[in-house]
Formats: structure tokens, sequence, C-alpha cells
């Protein structure tokens, strides 16, 4: 029996051609056409990691977004970084897509990349800096609680 995908999961090996370009993983591609076409947000929040975002998610994040206030602190900071290393793109014929030269940059992606399925937007590290987080930020009870207060 084969099970429909329709969240973005997993991880998968990746490269970052010399333009800049990634070109995102057949597992992750199929996906992300099928749902939601070949427009997507690529951006971060915090410099560290690329978020690749398909168009009609960001989307709704926006209009999440414009439910706050205007001024409110939380939003104006998350705006700030999100529209700082942001560029609408669209996956070509090869599914690339640009990562923008000072994300790339700030993330230390070139080369070879892993990307990650987050269910609704993928996820590109720098595969060494990811390890570094992983030992960093040890997996504990209190996480496994807090999944656990949400049925998981």
């Amino acid at each position: 029996m084969k099970v429909e995908q329709k969240g973005l999961r997993g991880s998968s090996a990746a490269r970052i051609d010399d333009k800049g370009r990634l070109k995102v993983p057949t597992v992750f591609r199929g996906v992300i056409r099928d749902q939601q076409g070949d427009d997507v947000f690529v951006t971060s929040v915090t410099g560290e990691s690329v978020r690749i975002y398909p168009l009609a998610t960001w989307l709704e994040i926006e209009r999440k977004l414009l439910q706050m206030p205007g001024n409110h602190p939380a939003r104006l900071k998350f705006l700030d970084r999100v529209n700082y290393y942001g560029l609408a793109a669209e996956l070509d014929t090869q599914g690339r897509v640009v990562v923008p030269p000072h994300l790339r940059e700030s993330a230390s992606i070139v080369g070879d990349v892993r990307v990650f399925g987050r269910i609704d937007y993928l996820e590109v590290w720098n595969e060494e800096r990811f390890l570094q987080k992983l030992h960093r930020e040890p997996w504990t009870d209190d996480d496994g609680m807090g999944l656990a207060e949400h049925g998981i």
C-alpha cells in the first residue's frame, strides 16, 4: 500500500551550486509542486539556516501576521528578519531555487548541505552547523513532556 505524502518530512543531502542555486531534493520537490506550484519564499529568522516556504504556506503566515497589531514587537522583529533575508523565488525547470548571497553567507550554505522537511516548509542547514546544534541542544525529558501535552 502506497501512502500519499502531503507533508514535507525527513531529510536529504543536497548541493548549492556556484550560482547560489539549491537543487531541491526530488522527494520534496514533488510535494511542493503537486500541492502548491513552483512559487516559494526563501528566508530565515536567525540567519543560521535557510527556510523555503511554498508560497501558499507563506501567504497563510502573512494572513496571520495581519491579524496582529501592526506595532506588536514580536511581529516587527519577525518581519525585520524574514524581510532582510527574504526573497520571493520560483523553482526552475530543474527544481533549483536561488538562495540570496547574504543569506548563504550568514548560514554558511555552500557546497554540500542538508535539507530538512518541516511538515509545511523546508529548512536548509550547513550539516556541520546542524550537528553542533544537536549537541548544543540535547533532547530532554521536558521536550518529551512538551510533545506529550499535545498528544504526540
